[in-house]
């Protein structure tokens, strides 16, 4: 793989850009792989990047139905953040954010990562006091987040307006260590890496079924054949239940769409990210100058990847009452992507009743902050059988026993 530097960028400059290598192989599939991970979103890629890097597993095969980072990867809004409740939830957005710190450099990849900040506003006192209790369980995680007051927030973001007509602004937690990357380059740079370390990439290969003898995985039925495998990773998100019909069990998620926006770009006028729960709505300025704006999930079951016309209205309806300066813009475009939801709003990574066959999804609004962390937990679990720190309260078997890692308020209704 050739190194990304400013001096490879002088030399490749003296003969126009020609010599360039694709960034990564267009891989055929072969007979069999040691393992299989089915999704070449961000969570699935890098698991393969750290099954390689962190356990020297190599013989692995990527599958994509479509194209790679194509699914919610490239269908997010980018928050990065680790200021959850549950010292779970914490402990695995932590790595996650972590990784993100020095993500181009291991990867030699520019992924974009931005720390400029993320506030979270409370506009009730409920959210005050929900908040308050946050900052002292992060301080005991080792999370670095405070509690900040209307004038504090009126001082990061000037265009905001703290006595709304239905919610004013009381404060915000505040981590300044959140922040953004660029989703794209996020997939690009794992799968750049991957690919160098020998690991196959198999595009348009949609798996159609999965084959298993004896309780146990034995490979995949695909589009493009059949490809045999000790181990199986189901890393597809929303349709994370589809995946595991075909193994035979089912998981306790649903898929519901999450819808977001972006406006016409205009000149730097946010320079962190703001999050309002209580309005259903969220909003950054991206390095091209569009204001990245989301909100809640929908309020039905559905695998449609288009925008609604509702949906939109009341996202911006809360967001001009919090922010009034952007009421004349245009909206520049708009997409949906399938989230998949449990009922404690937190991810599972474990063991499923099929051996040899894992799962890494339930991550709802929170995939794209945590994949990083995913990744690594995922590998650490596939490697070894058993699922490490970062993973072990995140296994199925918290739904039949009864341990719940509620982060319903911090996951299930905004990023």
């Amino acid at each position: 793989m050739k190194r990304y530097s400013v001096f490879a960028l002088a030399r490749a400059a003296l003969d126009w850009h020609q010599g360039w290598d694709r960034a990564w192989r267009d891989a055929q599939p072969r007979a069999r792989y040691d393992v299989v991970i089915v999704g070449a979103g961000g969570h699935g890629l890098a698991t393969a990047y750290y099954l390689a890097r962190n356990h020297g597993i190599t013989n692995i095969a990527v599958l994509e139905k479509g194209w790679l980072g194509g699914g919610n990867t490239g269908r997010n809004t980018t928050i990065i953040r680790s200021n959850y409740l549950q010292d779970a939830s914490a402990a695995i957005y932590e790595k996650a954010r972590s990784l993100y710190e020095t993500l181009s450099q291991d990867l030699n990849y520019n992924v974009m990562f931005s720390p400029r900040g993320l506030l979270m506003l409370a506009q009730t006192e409920h959210e005050v006091k929900g908040y308050r209790r946050t900052v002292h369980a992060n301080l005991l995680q080792g999370v670095d987040t405070e509690w900040i007051g209307p004038d504090r927030v009126k001082d990061l973001v000037p265009i905001i307006r703290l006595d709304g007509p239905r919610y004013p602004v009381l404060g915000a937690l505040y981590q300044a260590r959140g922040g953004t990357a660029r989703h794209d380059a996020v997939a690009w740079g794992y799968a750049r890496a991957c690919s160098a370390m020998g690991i196959d990439i198999i595009q348009n290969c949609e798996v159609t079924g999965v084959d298993q003898a004896g309780g146990r995985v034995t490979g995949v039925q695909t589009t493009r054949g059949a490809i045999g495998c000790d181990r199986l990773g189901l890393v597809v998100a929303g349709h994370s239940g589809v995946l595991a019909g075909m193994a035979g069990f089912r998981l306790p998620i649903e898929s519901i769409a999450l819808q977001a926006l972006v406006s016409e770009p205009v000149k730097p006028m946010l320079d962190v990210v703001v999050m309002a729960n209580t309005v259903h709505g969220y909003i950054s300025q991206s390095d091209k100058g569009e204001l990245v704006i989301g909100g809640g999930s929908d309020g039905f079951n559905n695998y449609t990847q288009r925008g609604s016309f509702q949906h939109i209205q009341e996202t911006l309806r809360a967001l001009t009452e919090t922010f009034p300066t952007i009421s004349r813009m245009k909206m520049l475009r708009q997409w949906g992507g399938i989230v998949d939801m449990t009922g404690d709003r937190s991810p599972i990574i474990s063991r499923t009743p099929l051996g040899g066959c894992f799962v890494n999804c339930g991550w709802g609004t929170g995939g794209f902050k945590a994949i990083p962390g995913s990744g690594w937990a995922m590998a650490e679990l596939m490697a070894q059988g058993a699922p490490g720190p970062l993973a072990a309260e995140f296994t199925m078997d918290r739904f039949r026993e009864g341990r719940f890692i509620d982060e319903s308020v911090a996951a299930g209704v905004a990023h």
